[in-house]
């Protein structure tokens, strides 16, 4: 469980992010399953998430480093921004469906966009419960990109 000192220094990283930022944002802290959930909620927070997510995604880097070198030991941390990874969680999964139908159709692999390791994760564990197809991944970061292909 999250000592006030963890939420404390969580929630005073995202202030200093959103004021270095200049943005007009609520912050909120909670535990939520073991994990240490950060959000920020206001309008216009585009700046902090970045290009594909490639902000939010380093703050949250950020944040656990921070933190598991406080704690001593790893900790699980999200960054969200008035829902975004719910939003990018709909279209992975959305994206690993299409791939994953095509590739049962024509029987060849699909290759997707690189992405992150934790989105590559996240899509291997979506189409984890499908039996028609596997999934693996390929190439050198930052260009490691996700294969569907018809199971064998």
């Amino acid at each position: 469980m999250a000592d006030a000192t963890e939420q404390e220094l969580l929630e005073d990283l995202l202030d200093r992010v959103a004021d270095a930022l200049d943005l007009d944002c609520e912050i909120e802290v909670v535990e939520e399953d073991g994990e240490l959930r950060g959000t920020l909620h206001g309008a216009d927070l585009g700046l902090f998430i970045g290009r594909h997510g490639q902000t939010i995604d380093a703050v949250q880097h950020l944040a656990q480093r921070m933190l598991a070198a406080a704690a001593g030991e790893p900790r699980r941390v999200v960054i969200d921004a008035e829902g975004y990874r719910a939003r990018r969680q709909e279209a992975l999964e959305r994206q690993a469906d299409e791939a994953a139908d095509e590739a049962v159709r024509t029987g060849s692999p699909v290759t997707l966009d690189a992405m992150t390791a934790p989105e590559r994760r996240l899509v291997h564990e979506y189409l984890r419960d499908r039996p028609d197809v596997d999934t693996h991944s390929e190439g050198e970061e930052p260009d490691r990109h996700l294969v569907v292909e018809p199971a064998r």
